[in-house]
């Protein structure tokens, strides 16, 4: 429901904060309601940058008591458009990445609206680390609400596994601590459970000695066999090694002949985090797959992994992620086959290999249920305009179902606008209903619900 606010009502809001406030009249607003995805070209009433929770509490107050629709933003990574609103408020944490690191208690405060690369460089500079994603764009407070499935999942396990305690601001205003012993339900609901419970406005993680890794690039060409050897030699990899498979057409990379360009290539990410000699002998049994195209894996910082600046442009997207249970040959070739089949500018494949500190974590611990889950699998076509979706989300939705086995699912974090039923996937059975239980109790007027939503139980 959209509701008409006059100006000034955004005026009387305005003057409660310390934060900025930018309307359709401010310079830089257009900048401002953009977010990384495009195709969803909302306006906003307003785009308040809170200055602490503070204004945090009284932007949702706001929105609360006048029916405004509320999207809250860390670095606008959603998928499904969720950090923008149209005729709403947009909560952009953008001004609050503070970042307190106790390095010899291996522990960090961090405000939400940091990005990944920020907090990863900061920490890294005292040889320390927390796994987020594997962009460093990405806000701090989404991914980790989420899960968080990065390059140290299989050594470290998901960001969700590494937060310690947070500060939320819930619904009716007030600004929680909330850790395994305050709060512990709504503690066990933010971790995997979305933006569905608050607004997340501190996090305190767990840091690990990561001074170095092995890793980077490396680029193979597409067979079958390349394929499920790149999976094979992962899942026999030590959990100190985490990959990342993308089969997908070759980009016009400056480092790849321009005879490869739009080929088939199998366009990896290592991350090995251990001693550097292991972590030449595991990546090794990757390299002898066949004669690699590109090869920049070596020593580095995990930083180096996040570079500083990202492509500015929106791209736009059709996109579904699952897991399944394994990789064999008829899983390559019809990976191989689609994506041969399709004229889309840009399509891919994108396998992950999991397992590792990930799975050793109860079921039930938290509200991410893929624990036993082997393989995250994200398939994506990209397009150019409107009339094209139709024909990308078709191919998308074909190759998820002859991809699809046993253990479907989804990952919460790469779901796009695609209805309850993918909710209900990434929450399955006791999950979502105890997550709707929780939201009842901290939310029971829904007023976080643009986000992969879980409405409150009723009564």
């Amino acid at each position: 429901m959209q509701v008409n606010v006059s100006p000034d009502t955004i005026a009387r809001l305005r003057a409660t904060l310390t934060g900025r406030v930018i309307e359709p009249q401010d310079e830089g607003y257009d900048q401002a309601r953009a977010i990384v995805m495009g195709g969803y070209d909302r306006r906003p009433a307003a785009v308040v940058r809170p200055a602490d929770a503070a204004d945090v509490s009284r932007v949702i107050t706001f929105a609360r008591d006048s029916g405004m629709e509320l999207a809250v933003r860390a670095g606008g990574h959603s998928n499904a458009g969720h950090s923008a609103t149209e005729g709403g408020i947009v909560l952009d944490l953008r001004d609050m990445r503070a970042i307190d690191i106790d390095v010899e208690g291996r522990t960090a405060w961090v405000q939400g609206g940091c990005t990944a690369g920020e907090y990863t460089t900061a920490v890294g500079a005292h040889g320390l680390a927390t796994g987020f994603g594997d962009t460093g764009s990405v806000g701090v407070g989404g991914i980790t609400l989420g899960g968080g499935i990065g390059f140290l999942v299989r050594k470290h396990g998901l960001s969700i596994d590494n937060l310690l305690a947070a500060e939320v601001v819930t619904a009716d205003g007030e600004v929680r601590h909330v850790d395994a012993d305050e709060h512990p339900d709504l503690f066990w609901a933010i971790r995997g459970g979305g933006g569905n419970f608050g607004v997340v406005t501190r996090l305190r993680f767990r840091l690990h000695p990561v001074p170095s890794i092995v890793g980077g690039i490396l680029i193979l060409p597409v067979t079958p066999e390349t394929i499920t050897g790149f999976i094979a030699a992962a899942e026999a990899a030590p959990e100190e090694l985490s990959t990342i498979a993308n089969v997908m057409p070759a980009p016009p990379m400056p480092f790849l002949p321009s005879e490869l360009h739009g080929k088939l290539i199998l366009f990896a990410f290592l991350a090995y985090a251990g001693d550097t000699k292991a972590g030449e002998r595991a990546v090794a049994p990757f390299r002898a797959l066949a004669e690699p195209l590109a090869d920049m894996v070596q020593t580095m910082p995990y930083s180096g992994l996040f570079p500083p600046e990202e492509a500015a442009e929106q791209p736009t997207a059709v996109a579904r992620t699952m897991f399944i249970d394994q990789v064999d040959r008829s899983v390559a070739e019809t990976v191989i086959e689609y994506l041969e089949s399709s004229d889309a500018v840009m399509r891919a494949v994108q396998l992950r290999v999991l397992g590792g500190a990930m799975a050793r974590v109860p079921v039930d611990a938290t509200a991410f249920a893929h624990r036993d889950s082997k393989i995250l699998v994200n398939v994506a076509a990209f397009y150019q305009g409107a009339e094209e979706r139709p024909v990308r989300e078709a191919w998308v939705a074909e190759l998820s179902e002859a991809l699809r086995q046993s253990d479907a699912g989804a990952y919460v974090n790469f779901v796009g606008d695609e209805g309850e039923e993918r909710v209900r996937a990434a929450y399955p059975g006791a999950t979502y209903d105890r997550l709707a239980a929780i939201k009842a109790v901290y939310d029971p007027a829904n007023v976080f619900r643009l986000n992969q939503n879980i409405p409150p139980a009723a009564g």
